[in-house]
Parts: structure tokens; sequence; C-alpha cells
């Protein structure tokens, strides 16, 4: 396995001349992580110890507006957190939604969708996407019921089993759309497009896991989902029939 390289990450309270000199000299490690101090700027808050988890926070809704209405609301929200000023956030109303990594154990093959994204054309000139089963969760729905609905949809066959992962927001900045992500096991020699004429993939791959993993690692893909799962997948490869035999991914 390749060493993750971190560069070196100077923080200084006061750096002296000698000091930048001392680190100029021959010898001297770049990779290196050294912490010489810390200051305390204004109105920052640097905290040591303690869990890391996301927390909630208050937060009033002053006003909101819908700027436009298609396949999802973008509203501009006006907000206030406790004891600051009215904040202004536009943002893409998209919700919940899902995405499952069908995976079938005996052949090791995943399947994976090929599909148009017009966003990720505008991107990168690449619009001709590598990715996993995914959709939003209507509102009569569960996220496994979605899970399983979307499978059926997609790849025309429901999994024996579907494992939730985690949740995750995709991009906090401009939208609220928070996706679960399963795992599906699958017989992939079932796996088939689906004859609807409204079907948005146009293709299937079954391909073998360590081809997935070998893609991620060359970048060759750059669908969300996708990278998410598969990087799970390389992560937990060596206990997928402990998971599966469970049910459940242990915490």
């Amino acid at each position: 396995m390749n060493a993750l390289y971190v560069p070196a990450i100077h923080l200084f309270e006061e750096s002296s001349k000698q000091d930048v000199d001392a680190r100029n000299q021959p010898g001297h490690d770049e990779g290196l992580v050294e912490i010489v101090g810390v200051r305390k700027m204004p109105g920052s808050d640097i905290r040591t110890g303690g869990p890391i988890a996301d927390e909630p926070t208050d937060v009033a809704i002053a006003e909101r507006k819908v700027l436009g209405s298609g396949f999802r609301p973008y509203e501009r929200l006006r907000v206030q957190r406790a004891g600051e000023g009215v904040e202004t956030r536009d943002l893409l109303r998209a919700g919940a939604a899902v995405a499952v990594l069908p995976i079938d154990l005996e052949r090791g093959e995943v399947v994976l969708i090929r599909q148009f994204r017009l966003a990720a054309q505008l991107a990168n000139g690449r619009g001709d996407l590598v990715e996993i089963v995914a959709g939003h969760v209507e509102s009569n729905e569960t996220p496994r019921e979605a899970a399983r609905r979307e499978c059926l949809e997609e790849i025309g066959v429901a999994p024996r089993l579907l494992v939730e992962l985690f949740t995750y927001l995709t991009s906090p900045g401009l939208t609220d759309e928070e996706i679960t992500l399963f795992l599906g096991v699958v017989d992939a020699s079932r796996a088939a497009l689906s004859g609807d004429a409204e079907r948005e993939a146009s293709a299937l791959l079954r391909a073998p896991i360590e081809a997935a993993l070998s893609a991620l690692a060359a970048g060759a893909v750059r669908n969300g989902p996708l990278v998410t799962a598969l990087q799970w997948l390389a992560l937990n490869r060596g206990r997928l029939a402990e998971i599966v035999h469970a049910g459940t991914v242990s915490r």
C-alpha cells in the first residue's frame, strides 16, 4: 500500500528570523509535520479533544423564496443563527436520496451503469459517466424501499440483501441532498436494462471487483456515489462475507 504524503504544516505564534533560516538549511525534511505554536485569531474557535461530529445549531428561517421550480425547487433563504446577523443562501432542495452498490459475491463482480450527465459534460467534457444505482426517495418510501425500487428500475434485479452503510451530504454548500448508501447483494447474471422507453441508462457494465477498484485508483471515474462506494469497498473488501452474514455494518 502506498504511503499517504502529508506536506509540512507550520503553525506559528511568532517566528523569528532564526527559525525561518533553520527551516531553510539543507537536511530540513519538509515532509515532517512541525507544530511550532498556535495563535488564536480574533473570532476563531480552536478546539482540542472531544468528539469529531456534526452538531445541531439554533437557526431561524426569516424568509424563503422560490427562484425556480424545475426538476427540483431552487430557493433563496434568509436565515439567522443565534447571536449572528442574517445571512442569504441559495439552495437546490433535492432532499433524501439513495445509492446502491450492486455486488455479486459468488462471481466477484459489481454491476455498474453507463449514463449521460450534462453537468459532467459541462464540467470536464466526459459526460458519459459510469455510475451505480441511485435515485431520490419518494414521499411514501423509506430509503430501503427506494433502494430496492431503484435496483429493479435500473438494473432489472432486486437485491436479495440490502446492507445500509452510511449517509452523507453530497454538496451542502449547494444543496440539501443527503444520500444513504447501501450494499446490494445481487445475482449479476440476471441484470438487464429496463425496456422502458423513459430509462436513463444506456448500458450496464458487469465488472470484476478488481477492475472497478483499478478504475478508481486510476482516476478514470468521477461520479460521486460511485467513487464513495468503491472507496468503501476498497477499505472493507476483506470483511464482505462477515458483513453480508451479519446483514449490517458494525460501527
